[in-house]
């Protein structure tokens, strides 16, 4: 039993890791394996570095959860027969011979800006985020439910973390200089709202799970009753992605203030036992508490400050720039990832995730899938990704900040008439994604498909090349090697090159 000499409250409960993991709002995939590696290299081999090196100094990561169709995205097919073509036809782009779907007008006028990859692929047509955001070389239905496996390999944001905490300027006492995160992820935690159990894809894998994203939450209601998400679906859903109300208010999440209960000063009186009695164990910390260790650090941090909270609220924009995003979920968490950047987080994740039910939803569109793309999803699209992209060269951030538009696959080319609205499903032979910003060529397309755009003729690329090019324009090896949890030496960006044809 500890008591604090001027408080008549003795700690008979401890400062455990329960509680420090109640206060600080780790939530419950806050916790995880001990660090069991270290970067064998932070920089590129000798030899003559490419200009496009380090041009990145951060990243914003769109990932659209449930893989849009490239026919009725960035790879029209406006030859193509009626059942694959579809009823949503080409329109020209702002750089001649360039076309995108016609329900992406504004995305168009933006495209002068961007690079379009066309030819991405892979073996795996199912919903592997984790194969797509980081170097895990297979797939396997079993470890996508499995997001604390220790065969997971690292999420790109979390290497990118990892290697920057190598290098961050510290206190004499260790600590953190920075009072704000690295790393974050918008607007919560993967498939968290939906009735399936959170799935893998964006965490630390294999390394401890201090650079796992600090997660935003989202309190406000939605505004819509969206095109439902399968024929048989009983239950109706007011979808934020589809709406918000102007109250609506990003928060790290519920757990992560400090309870009326807790003074700064209390939680400060708490930590300073903690630092003394660690004093006397620093060894066995090191050795046993390492990962630990830094969630404790980040959680004392994000409760005392205040700057975080004030990059999540949105409020303090224009409201004429709100709506220039769209008052929608994607369109505000776009904005708010601006924010973040802006106030110095260096990787920020903002996910077009399910909500309410998870079969088919968000762009998984196997059902009702012409209402759902022309109703909901690329509206919703067409305002937020060109804002953000328009918002970031405005203010002098584009060309500094790496901006990746990617899914999990594609969809089939051939459209299947038998659900109501139609559907098209799982297809990873061929898909597109959009990239701009950090050292990303402008108004450029990348890559081939044939005919019906179901398969790449020229130029493939994986969506390791993708992580491989990432890393680069970060200013990281893209072949630099980490040690899984057996110890082996592991490429973070697995089998993926560095595509210079994506580059400016």
């Amino acid at each position: 039993m500890f008591s604090i000499q001027g408080s008549q409250r003795t700690l008979c409960d401890g400062l455990n890791r329960r509680e420090l993991l109640r206060i600080g709002g780790l939530g419950a995939f806050g916790w995880g394996l001990n660090e069991q590696l270290l970067a064998t290299e932070l920089s590129p081999k000798p030899g003559v570095t490419p200009a496009s090196f380090g041009k990145a100094k951060a990243c914003i990561l769109v990932f659209l959860y449930g893989s849009p169709s490239q026919h009725e995205t960035f790879d029209p097919k406006p030859d193509a027969p009626a059942d694959i073509q579809g009823d949503m036809k080409a329109i020209a782009t702002v750089v001649p011979g360039i076309s995108i779907c016609e329900r992406l007008p504004r995305t168009a006028s933006i495209v002068d800006k961007t690079t379009i990859v066309r030819s991405l692929n892979h073996p795996y047509p199912v919903h592997g985020v984790a194969y797509a955001v980081s170097g895990l070389p297979t797939y396997t239905p079993d470890l996508e439910a499995s997001p604390r496996d220790a065969r997971h390999w690292p999420y790109i944001g979390s290497v990118v973390d990892y290697v920057r905490s190598q290098t961050a300027t510290a206190n004499k006492d260790g600590s953190l200089m920075s009072n704000i995160p690295r790393h974050m992820g918008l607007p919560w935690m993967l498939n968290s709202k939906t009735d399936l159990l959170v799935n893998a894809g964006p965490f630390s894998g294999f390394l401890s799970s201090n650079h796992d994203p600090v997660w935003t939450d989202f309190v406000g209601d939605g505004t819509r009753k969206v095109p439902k998400y399968t024929d048989d679906q009983k239950q109706e859903f007011f979808d934020p992605f589809g709406g918000i109300t102007e109250s609506g208010k990003f928060m790290l999440s519920e757990n992560s203030t400090l309870p009326e209960s807790m003074s700064i000063e209390r939680l400060g009186l708490r930590r300073s036992l903690l630092e003394q009695f660690n004093r006397t164990r620093r060894e066995i910390d090191r050795i046993s508490n390492h990962g630990f260790d830094g969630k404790r650090e980040q959680a004392y941090t994000l409760l005392t400050s205040t700057k975080i909270q004030q990059a999540l609220d949105v409020s303090k924009e224009s409201q004429s720039l709100r709506e220039d995003y769209g008052m929608t979920l994607f369109g505000q968490s776009c904005l708010v990832a601006r924010r973040l950047i802006e106030s110095g987080v260096t990787f920020v994740s903002v996910f077009w995730d399910g909500f309410g039910q998870f079969g088919n939803c968000a762009w998984d569109t196997h059902n009702n899938h012409f209402p759902r793309m022309k109703e909901y999803l690329l509206p919703g699209f067409d305002a937020a990704y060109p804002a953000l992209i328009r918002d970031l060269e405005q203010r002098g951030l584009l060309e500094d900040t790496l901006v990746l538009c990617i899914s999990e696959h594609g969809r089939t080319p051939q459209i299947d008439p038998k659900p109501i609205g139609a559907g098209r499903h799982h297809w990873s032979r061929a898909y597109s994604a959009i990239l701009a910003g950090g050292g990303i060529g402008r108004g450029q397309v990348v890559g081939r498909t044939d005919s019906i755009g179901g398969d790449v003729i020229d130029n493939p690329v994986s969506p390791k090349d993708i992580l491989a090019t990432s890393f680069h324009l970060l200013g990281i090896d893209p072949h630099m090697m980490v040690r899984d949890m057996l110890g082996r030496p592991v490429p973070i960006s697995g089998d993926g090159r560095v595509r210079h044809e994506l580059l400016a």
